[in-house]
């Protein structure tokens, strides 16, 4: 897929997703960006960069934990993600956040001037997720540090069948690269390829519940990454892609509830 189609995709999906997303998404992404903070092991009065912020989910636990003397420095490709964050920031009196819409393969922040990057599920929808970590690279400090997370193995998420199903109704493909980086050392590899110097590395396996078919299809189809396809959908394709993904996921249906494996993986390096 060309880059700036594919930038141009998520830009403006992000956009439609953003009103949704944290309530959809905040429990079934909770235990990966936990595991993201853990291995980033912030402290107070530090500088940290949150690439693909989203609504802030990583981003104001990490606010919180470098405290007023230190600054989190939010960013994002959608502005209503960015617009999003920004809201809640000061709602929670978290001066120490600064947001901005920028594209991760182009940082427009000064060489060293980060403590840390964190990446929570960003790096999977770049064109050239190699340019974004260079990037990373480039604005750490020398010994500062970076954690990304992305998700795992196809065959080990359930959900996985989605990309397939929403393919076949448009007439580009839809994430192309999405799970590229969870395959074996990866990420852990394109980290080395850069120059970061790997840590640790970790998968972590869990499961995206939802409370009834309709949570499970809002999360996949509105609140996630092919949110552009699902808004121009009619009402007759979306009932048949709803149905395609339950049948896909109904190995995990408990009752009316869906328990789907997921995985993740974590990868914390530091700049040399």
């Amino acid at each position: 897929m060309d880059a700036r189609l594919q930038r141009r995709i998520q830009r403006y999906g992000w956009d439609l997703a953003a009103a949704c997303y944290e309530p959809l998404w905040r429990a079934p992404l909770a235990a990966a960006q936990a595991a993201l903070l853990d291995c980033a092991a912030l402290a107070p009065g530090e500088r940290v960069l949150d690439v693909a912020c989203g609504t802030g989910l990583v981003t104001l636990p990490a606010a919180r934990a470098v405290g007023p003397t230190g600054q989190v420095i939010a960013v994002d490709i959608a502005d209503r993600m960015v617009e999003a964050l920004r809201l809640h920031a000061a709602a929670a009196g978290l001066t120490q956040v600064q947001v901005a819409r920028m594209d991760a393969e182009h940082l427009a922040l000064p060489d060293g001037s980060v403590d840390v990057v964190l990446c929570a599920l960003g790096l999977m929808y770049l064109p050239d997720p190699a340019q974004a970590l260079r990037e990373a690279c480039r604005v750490l400090r020398p010994g500062g540090r970076a954690v990304f997370a992305v998700w795992g193995e196809r065959a080990r998420c359930g959900w996985a069948p989605l990309f397939g199903i929403v393919d076949a109704e448009v007439s580009s493909e839809v994430c192309p690269l999405f799970f590229g980086l969870g395959r074996a050392d990866a990420l852990a590899r394109l980290c080395r390829s850069v120059g970061l110097i790997v840590g640790t590395e970790l998968r972590l396996a869990t499961t995206l519940d939802h409370a009834d078919g309709r949570a499970a299809c809002d999360a996949a189809f509105a609140g996630g990454p092919v949110a552009l396809a699902w808004q121009r959908f009619d009402a007759q394709t979306r009932e048949r892609v709803c149905a395609r993904y339950l049948e896909a996921i109904a190995p995990w249906q408990q009752d009316s509830a869906y328990r789907i494996p997921a995985e993740f993986v974590i990868v914390a390096a530091m700049a040399a």
